[in-house]
């Protein structure tokens, strides 16, 4: 069990600190590279929309099924993605777009904006509600990562690396205000870096409050949270995103490549 659980917390760490890959990226960009990002974000939102549908969804049926019987388990899976959709939906709703981190933003802003540009007496609360809601989005995916890991590792690295992706560029989007608002690059990666490190705390608190609880039941509402969590990030944030970088129809192609990906792993542990 120990060493499930160190497993776990290895996975949610590289998902989460993924966001300083984004930011350095950004740092050692010119430009954004639109079509790449589009098909990125769409392949990241076709992985989670596949797994959460196909793996995750059926396997908090089945862990319920065994307490409640299958008839009850298809109402308890439903009503647990409809609470994961609830709670990430309110998260966003709390959070004002100017400083969520999913809004996009471009690499080439870095240059273009400048501290002059912007009110002095907001820069200093721009770059901390951006951290602070960098941080916020973060914590239910680092639970979400390491639930799963610690259900089944397959399926937590292929959840982790979904995560990891659409990570990337929300640390570009995130190191851009809080460049706007230090006016250091070096600040501005490792604020990035750092508000990644919410996913394995917010893994490692779930833990703490749920070690004693993880049974069927927990796994299964827990699953099924975390497939409406994951698809939701998918239709509101990755798609709508992608789309905004489009050149064409990448964001598309990007989609269904990540999901003939995650299809292909999943059977290849079967």
């Amino acid at each position: 069990m120990s060493e499930n659980v160190l497993f776990a917390f290895l996975l949610t760490s590289f998902a989460g600190l993924s966001t300083g890959i984004g930011s350095a990226i950004g740092f050692f960009s010119k430009k954004t590279n639109k079509a790449f990002l589009a098909a990125t974000l769409g392949f990241s939102a076709g992985a989670m929309i596949y797994v959460s549908f196909v793996e995750i969804f059926s396997k908090s049926k089945i862990a319920l099924s065994h307490v409640y019987g299958e008839y009850w388990a298809n109402w308890y899976t439903a009503g647990s993605f409809f609470l994961g959709v609830l709670v990430i939906l309110i998260i966003d709703r709390l959070i004002p777009s100017y400083e969520n981190p999913h809004e996009p933003h471009k690499i080439e802003e870095m240059d273009t904006l400048t501290a002059s540009e912007v009110e002095r007496r907001k820069l200093k609360r721009m770059g901390t509600f951006t951290a602070l809601a960098i941080a916020i989005h973060n914590f239910p995916e680092g639970l979400a990562t390491f639930t799963a890991a610690l259900s089944d590792p397959n399926l937590g690295i292929s959840i982790a690396i979904a995560i990891a992706i659409h990570n990337i560029p929300e640390g570009i989007a995130v190191s851009v205000p809080i460049y706007f608002s230090t006016g250091s690059r070096k600040k501005a990666f490792w604020y990035s870096f750092a508000t990644g490190l919410t996913e394995p705390i917010g893994a490692f608190i779930g833990y703490l409050l749920l070690k004693d609880l993880f049974n069927d039941v927990t796994f299964g509402i827990l699953f099924g949270a975390v497939g409406g969590i994951m698809v939701f990030i998918a239709v509101d944030e990755l798609i709508p995103t992608a789309k905004r970088y489009d050149l064409g129809h990448k964001a598309i192609y990007g989609l269904v490549a990540g999901m003939m990906v995650m299809a292909f792993s999943l059977l290849l542990f079967i």
